[in-house]
């Protein structure tokens, strides 16, 4: 599924945290695990129950009786990736503990904060098919991530490759192992696709698809019926960075509409809240960005 690879690339580059959606069985944990073994990083994998607390995400302080203090211990957290499975079993107060990590790069353990790495990102998943026994995130939590990917069942071709690939890698042997992406690179990346151009015509082009998820009267009827509330400015922000990426990575110093419709979806898809309206006429947040796209032109 490329546009899951070009999703993580552009959360990779864009420095941003991703969620991704889709039933189970579809390399979601696969894909992760794959793109932290291509990076020099430390990798941990959280599996996200009911009975989960926030200190064994962030870690705990430990009382040392030999000399009567207090030692920190490091959670998982403390890994450059982070992959949350089926995040949104967890309760509220477990999402909470991800919140200042996420946004502020740091926790904090009683009356002191750590700094987690550089180079952090959280990949979350959940399961869509599954809701018993699961907590809807947040919105509060929703808009930290900076994209949000569907996935849904390969087709008959890709799962002909999918059977191929599996029955080669079971007969292969351990290779060795291949030479990493250092962080240094990534974060040279980085900076490179900050010094792709975006034009003035593209940046008010992206404010106006913001602006219209805010005041939805202006351009359609139906859309300010569906809409019950629009996208703060984190989306603009993640839209254009992640427009950069997709054009540095097209080989490109300038961005286009294209680059912007591309993200659009990804970025504006779990920050767009419906009216029970919405819900009720069949409409989903892709449907709404589909008008959002029709209805606001390029100056």
């Amino acid at each position: 599924q490329q546009h899951l690879i070009d999703g993580l690339l552009m959360a990779l580059l864009a420095d941003g945290h991703i969620l991704v959606e889709g039933p189970p069985g579809l390399a979601k944990t696969r894909s992760i695990k794959m793109l932290a073994s291509c990076v020099e990083s430390h990798f941990h994998r959280i599996q996200f129950t009911p009975d989960l607390l926030p200190a064994d995400l962030t870690g705990t302080e430990i009382y040392r009786p030999q000399n009567g203090t207090f030692v920190f211990q490091p959670g998982p957290l403390f890994n450059e990736i982070i992959l949350a499975d089926e995040i949104n079993r967890a309760a509220a107060k477990v999402q909470s503990a991800l919140l200042e990590a996420m946004e502020e790069r740091q926790v904090t353990i009683g009356r002191k904060s750590y700094h987690l790495p550089p180079l952090f990102m959280v990949m979350a998943t959940q399961n869509p098919l599954e809701q018993e026994g699961t907590y809807p995130l947040p919105e509060a939590q929703l808009d930290r991530f900076m994209l949000h990917l569907e996935l849904d069942y390969p087709s008959a071709e890709d799962e002909l490759s999918i059977l191929r690939l599996n029955h080669s890698e079971s007969k292969e042997e351990e290779s060795s192992e291949a030479p990493k992406i250092t962080q240094l690179q990534i974060f040279a990346a980085r900076q490179y696709s900050l010094q792709v151009i975006a034009s003035t015509p593209i940046e008010n082009y992206i404010v106006n698809l913001v602006m219209a998820t805010r005041h939805p009267q202006a351009y359609d009827a139906d859309l300010a019926r569906w809409l019950a509330y629009g996208v703060s400015p984190r989306a603009s922000i993640a839209l254009l960075r992640c427009a950069r990426v997709r054009a540095w990575l097209a080989g490109r110093n300038y961005v286009t509409p294209d680059d912007v419709q591309y993200c659009i979806y990804p970025v504006l898809r779990h920050r767009i809240m419906l009216t029970v309206e919405a819900e009720a006429d069949g409409i989903t947040a892709n449907d709404l960005i589909a008008i959002l796209l029709q209805k606001v032109v390029i100056a």
